[in-house]
C-alpha cells in the first residue's frame, strides 16, 4: 500500500500552489472525466510528501441490517467530482494550505472480521508512517475499532467526536464482539480513548433498555441527543465539544446516518428526526483548532442512494473536515 520509490509524474492538468499537487483543473478536464480519485486529488505515488491521505475501507460484513457499504468508498469519491479548491465558508484552500492525497483502497478480508481488522490496523499504521493524518471513507463502523488502534498507537489515547444515530457502545451481536454496534466499547475497554474526552452527537431512537445509557456513561461518553438540537442550534453543539475535547488529540467519526433520511436515505440502519446538512457541515468547520488527528466518515450504502444524495452529503462531510485540518496562515483569522 504505501511505497517510497520516486513519485509518478502527476496527471495533466493538475493545479499546483506552493510545491503542492492539487485537484485537476476543471477547466481543463471536465469534471465527469478524469481521474476517479477523491476530489479529484493526486494519488499518494504521484507526490513525494503528503500532510493528509484520504483512504477507502470498502467492508461490511460487521453490519446488523442492510449490507452495501463495502461499496461506500467508491460511491462518494464519484460523488466528491464537484468539490472545488476554495472552502468559502471556511475561508480556505484545504489543497493548497496541505498535501491532500488519495491512498486508494486497503484491501480487506470480506470473510473473517478478525482479519479484516487487523488488516486495517496494519494498513493504517503503515500509511501513517507516511503521513501524519488519515481520512477514512468506510465501509461500516466496525473499521473504527483498528483506526483508533492506530491513532492512539501513534498519540496515546484520544477524544472522540462521534456522529451517529447510535451509540455504537453495545457488547455483542449474536455473541459478536466486533461488529459496527460495537466498536467504541471494545475501544474504550482497550485504553484508546480518553475518557473525559469523548461524546456522541445526534443520537436518537429507541435503545434496548435504559441501561444503554448507563453503560455508555461508563465508558467515557456524554451525549448531546438529536432531540436537544433544536434548542441548543449548532453554535450550542460547537460549545459543548469543545468543554468536552479542547487541549486533547482529536478523533472525529462520522456515520452518515446521524443524517435525517431525507439527506441520508442511501445507509443500513437509517433513524428519523436526524440532523440536516447544513447543521453537521456548520458543526464540522467548527472544528478547525481542535487537534485534528485523524477521521473517518461511514456507513454510506450506495444501493439505497436515489441521485447520490447521501454521497454527495459524505463527500461535503470529507471536504469539512479535511478544510478543519488545514494550517491557518500565521496572523489570520476566521
Amino acid at each position: 500500500m504505501v511505497d517510497h520509490h520516486e513519485p509518478a509524474m502527476p496527471s495533466p492538468g493538475r493545479l499546483t500552489t506552493g510545491g503542492r499537487v492539487g485537484q485537476v483543473d476543471a477547466t481543463v478536464v471536465p469534471r465527469f472525466a478524469g481521474p476517479a480519485t477523491f476530489a479529484r486529488l493526486p494519488r499518494l505515488d504521484e507526490v513525494a510528501e503528503a500532510d493528509v491521505a484520504v483512504v477507502g475501507v470498502p467492508f461490511d460484513a460487521g453490519v446488523s441490517y442492510r449490507p452495501g457499504a463495502r461499496f461506500g468508498p467508491a460511491h462518494v469519491r464519484e460523488s466528491s467530482r464537484l468539490l472545488r479548491p476554495y472552502n468559502p465558508a471556511a475561508d480556505i484552500e484545504p489543497f493548497a494550505r496541505q498535501q491532500v492525497v488519495d491512498a486508494g483502497d486497503l484491501a480487506v478480508n470480506p470473510f473473517d472480521i478478525g482479519a479484516a481488522i487487523g488488516q486495517v490496523e496494519d494498513g493504517a499504521r503503515s500509511l501513517l508512517d507516511r503521513c501524519p493524518r488519515l481520512v477514512t471513507i468506510g465501509g461500516d463502523h466496525t473499521i473504527a475499532l483498528p483506526l483508533l488502534r492506530a491513532m492512539a498507537g501513534r498519540h496515546g489515547p484520544v477524544a472522540v467526536v462521534h456522529f451517529d444515530a447510535h451509540l455504537d457502545t453495545w457488547d455483542t451481536y449474536f455473541g459478536a464482539a466486533y461488529t459496527h454496534g460495537t466498536p467504541f466499547r471494545r475501544a474504550s475497554e482497550e485504553g484508546l480513548l480518553d475518557r473525559t474526552g469523548c461524546l456522541h452527537v445526534g443520537t436518537r431512537g429507541p435503545l434496548y433498555s435504559r441501561g444503554d445509557l448507563a453503560d455508555d456513561r461508563e465508558l467515557g461518553f456524554q451525549v448531546v441527543p438529536s432531540t436537544e438540537v433544536d434548542a441548543m442550534g449548532v453554535a450550542g453543539i460547537v460549545e459543548q465539544v469543545r468543554a468536552r475535547v479542547e487541549g486533547r488529540p482529536v478523533y472525529v467519526s462520522v456515520d452518515i446516518d446521524v443524517l435525517d433520511p431525507a439527506f441520508a436515505p442511501g445507509t443500513g440502519t437509517p433513524e428519523a428526526g436526524g440532523l440536516t446538512s447544513r447543521e453537521l457541515l456548520a458543526v464540522l468547520r467548527a472544528f478547525a483548532d481542535l487537534d485534528l488527528v485523524g477521521a473517518d466518515v461511514v456507513e454510506v450504502a450506495p444501493a439505497y442512494d436515489h441521485a447520490e444524495i447521501t454521497g454527495i452529503a459524505a463527500a461535503h462531510v470529507l471536504y469539512e473536515l479535511v478544510s478543519a485540518m488545514a494550517p491557518q496562515p500565521t496572523g489570520e483569522g476566521r
